[in-house]
């Protein structure tokens, strides 16, 4: 290999790129220390690099120290002896550099790692997303070893008590973004190492907030019996009077939520190619549960399909003109709907709703309406001898169900009109 002294002047004068005809990278050592080194590539880049030997290994250790250019001879030198010093020593530079690194990794670079790597859906990313960027907005920048007890504690003791921005206490946000910081430590623990296979972060600052979780109550908000009559009367009217395309969305979007106990996403992102109106049924293919099905129509919510207006070039059931093709948050509806039952009501009230209804009002057996609210059924018959996936034989319970709805409606009716 081609010695030469490398200084701005020799380098400017005398480096020069293979130009033979299958052309290779040409390495030119320094004249005066040993391990210092230019590499020049075929097309003309240039880079400083060190070799030398670490005591105990069998082969010599290449490094790149920076291209020629953003670092001098002599800042590329400095850092050449230091790099032989260290190998002198007995210590491997690649090892200090990994570590390094991946104690510079940030809860940025972790939560979006975490997001690549594992399986989720996008509504878990999305909620991971939420969480990182409101709840630890402060911290986004911040080395992940350098976020400590202290600070958890102190920052989930905040959002408890006056929320994220500020607005009141959240315990149920505060919860629940502690949960996913401990999600994203643990995950961080475990993919960054050093060489020899020890984890460079050992401790989750999460820990800390061991028997200091906030208890939170089961939901049990939904319609209450007597206004169920009420909501789907004004439901119905309403959608007789929308005035444009996605407030009818949104009243639709809300009647099906009633009329079938779909969780909101899987409602909001059905689209035209999972309905089948002829035989009844609609498909949802990956659930909260993971588990595919295939969920019977009543007759009103084939109905309510139907009439549905079909937008050319969209896929959506409910398309809006939003970014995303479609409603996702029927907001505006469910505030009146919450006016009509005379409670706060949220699109999973509606899912206790159904419930509630084909439980309580229309005597279903709670196994029966576990699998057309597509929850994974608790009983080992269920579970192993019931079909859990095409509900079509279910049709009957779902019919009793929304018979009951237009029911409650159609004496409310009868009542205001004598």
């Amino acid at each position: 290999m081609p010695k030469l002294k490398l200084t701005k002047q020799e380098i400017d004068k005398s480096a020069k790129p293979d130009t033979s005809e299958k052309p290779k990278d040409v390495l030119y050592w320094d004249t005066k220390d040993q391990g210092f080194g230019l590499r020049v590539t075929p097309t003309g880049k240039m880079t400083y690099v060190v070799q030398g030997r670490i005591p105990g290994h069998a082969n010599s250790v290449r490094l790149t120290i920076g291209p020629h250019g953003r670092w001098t001879p002599d800042t590329a030198r400095d850092e050449a002896k230091k790099l032989l010093r260290m190998m002198d020593t007995g210590i491997d530079p690649r090892a200090v550099a990994k570590k390094e690194a991946a104690q510079r990794v940030t809860l940025r670079d972790v939560a979006d790692a975490y997001k690549r790597d594992r399986p989720l859906k996008d509504s878990s990313k999305a909620e991971i997303e939420r969480h990182v960027t409101t709840t630890f907005e402060a911290w986004l920048k911040k080395p992940l070893k350098d976020i400590t007890r202290e600070m958890v504690t102190k920052r989930f003791n905040e959002v408890k008590t006056k929320g994220t921005r500020g607005d009141g206490p959240a315990p149920a946000q505060a919860n629940q973004s502690m949960a996913v910081l401990r999600a994203l430590f643990n995950y961080a623990i475990r993919e960054y190492r050093e060489p020899d296979g020890a984890p460079v972060l050992t401790d989750n600052p999460v820990d800390v907030l061991y028997k200091k979780w906030v208890p939170l109550k089961p939901r049990t908000s939904r319609v209450p019996d007597n206004k169920v009559g009420a909501v789907w009367s004004y439901l119905t009217k309403a959608r007789e009077q929308a005035y444009n395309r996605d407030t009818l969305a949104s009243l639709d979007l809300v009647m099906l939520l009633l009329l079938t106990g779909l969780r909101i996403g899987e409602c909001s992102e059905l689209t035209w190619d999972r309905v089948n109106l002829e035989e009844g049924w609609i498909h949802i293919p990956d659930p909260k549960n993971s588990n595919p099905v295939w969920l019977p129509l009543s007759t009103q919510a084939v109905q309510l399909l139907k009439t549905r207006q079909r937008v050319k070039g969209s896929p959506f059931v409910f398309s809006s003109w939003g970014k995303c093709g479609h409603i996702r948050d029927p907001r505006d509806t469910m505030r009146k709907v919450s006016e009509v039952a005379g409670t706060k009501i949220t699109p999973h009230d509606l899912r206790r709703t159904y419930t509630t209804i084909g439980i309580a009002n229309c005597g279903i057996d709670l196994t029966r309406v576990e699998l057309l609210t597509n929850h994974v059924p608790k009983g080992v018959t269920a579970r192993h001898y019931l079909e859990t996936s095409h509900l079509q034989y279910l049709k009957p319970e779902t019919q009793r169900i929304s018979d009951w709805i237009e029911q409650q409606a159609a004496a409310l009716n009868d009542c205001s009109e004598s």
